[in-house]
């Protein structure tokens, strides 16, 4: 089987899974290949499509890769797909952030940063699959720890949980958001959002 074919079986395994492909499972799939193999076929390929001026590239999220288009087109895929987005209040970004951060983390402990309660927040970032429970913490009552999902990764395009930015990089960001309009602010403030169809993905979200 020449290079040809093996780029062709990877780009096609891509295209059709519907969700990030880790690089072993790809590399075990097309014949006589390795990850690191793997890995060069997707290069080629995003090499190509950059060439072609293609729409889309394949980008490593969650732990794998996944095809998805560029971000310009976002307007005309909107058009052609009526789902329903994803809104994440300023309270659920709060919570998310807490547990991307510092997990595993228990609610009391989300609860202590925040200081509010946090239990509706968190079933309703269980529900959208951004967190899930990850064991309890072996104290006195066994609380229940909390870590962020696969699905989170894919939704904020990150490969792996390393490619957070620091609290350093955040805190460098807020002098831009204060500098921001007011009324901009505000809005944000009120209500951030997340849409499915700001992640520009070949398949179907989990």
């Amino acid at each position: 089987m020449d290079e040809t074919q093996k780029r062709g079986i990877a780009e096609a395994l891509i295209l059709a899974s519907t969700e990030p492909i880790p690089v072993a499972r790809l590399a075990k799939m097309i014949p006589r290949c390795t990850p690191s193999k793997a890995k060069a076929l997707v290069d080629s390929l995003n090499a190509d499509y950059v060439a072609q001026q293609r729409a889309f590239e394949i980008c490593e999220v969650a732990g794998g890769y996944q095809m998805r288009t560029h971000p310009e087109y976002k307007a005309y895929l909107a058009q052609l797909h009526k789902t329903r987005p994803l809104r994440l209040s300023n309270a659920a970004l709060e919570t998310l952030s807490i547990v991307a951060y510092r997990q595993p983390v228990t609610r009391a402990e989300v609860e202590h940063v925040r200081g509010v309660d946090a239990g509706p927040v968190m079933r309703s970032l269980l529900e959208r699959k951004l967190v899930k429970i990850a064991g309890h913490r072996e104290v006195p009552g066994r609380p229940m720890l909390y870590a962020t999902t696969k699905r989170f990764l894919e939704v904020f395009g990150l490969a792996h949980l390393e490619d957070l930015p620091t609290l350093r990089e955040l805190e460098e960001l807020k002098p831009t958001a204060e500098a921001a309009e007011p009324q901009e602010a505000a809005a944000r403030a009120d209500e951030a959002e997340v849409s499915l169809e700001d992640l520009e993905i070949g398949g179907q979200p989990n």
